[in-house]
């Protein structure tokens, strides 16, 4: 018996994205279904069980932002926002309102079905509730709270492991700066973005081969970081 297809819900009012995306995702193993409103999105990824959303910001009725905190109010299936607006501010806002991922207009196929993978992967390890994290020779056990490399031990400080920590339970998720600054060092530090770029530049320089041309710890430009998935 055959697994059962992921279920992709679009919410794009475009209809030559609709259509593109109706021939390319079915052949790659998704069930499609579409929505040309905000409205009609919310419905039809409660109504579909959706697996994923991807998520035009430009619709006819609602803000597409508005869109991804109506979601977050009852489920946390990943969410692909697929937009033209390429202004860091734009990312940032639907980044920070849940949003998992960012893909711009124009797109290439190939990397939105990457993000598609990895968006899945990672929601399908937070129903796993998994603890060990592994891409090539890094693992990390978050129950240990240990972190391997080569099988070498890497000593961490705190804050760097809790850094880490947090992108690890969020491995292929964009995670801003003020997410990122929340989550280690509380609400009182989400305007202190020099700790992240001082701390991250440390992890680096412990976990990457090369710090200027990093493996695992990416750089999404004036948005924040995102933990590569294997």
């Amino acid at each position: 018996m055959s697994e059962p297809r992921p279920v992709v819900v679009l919410i794009e009012d475009e209809p030559q994205i609709r259509r593109f995306l109706r021939t390319v995702l079915p052949e790659h193993g998704y069930a499609l279904f579409e929505a040309e409103t905000g409205k009609q999105g919310l419905v039809e990824a409660a109504v579909r069980k959706a697996d994923v959303v991807i998520l035009d910001l430009g619709l006819p009725d609602m803000d597409g932002v508005e869109v991804v905190r109506r979601l977050r109010e009852w489920t946390q299936m990943p969410v692909i926002v697929l937009s033209a607006r390429a202004q860091e501010t734009d990312k940032v806002a639907a980044l920070d309102a849940g949003a998992d991922d960012y893909v711009t207009k124009p797109f290439g196929v190939g990397e939105l079905l990457a993000r598609l993978r990895a968006a899945l992967r990672r929601a399908s390890r937070d129903e796993e509730g998994s603890q060990v994290f592994e891409s090539g020779p890094l693992k990390i056990d978050l129950a240990a709270r240990r972190v391997l490399l080569a099988s070498s031990e890497v000593h961490l400080t705190p804050i760097e492991y809790r850094l880490l920590a947090v992108l690890v339970r969020h491995a292929g998720k964009v995670l801003t700066h003020r997410q990122l600054l929340k989550e280690v060092w509380g609400p009182s530090h989400v305007e202190h973005s020099h700790y992240l770029r001082i701390y991250m530049a440390q992890l680096r320089k412990k976990l990457e081969e090369d710090p200027a041309r990093p493996r695992f710890l990416l750089t999404e430009a004036g948005v924040g970081y995102r933990l590569a998935v294997p």
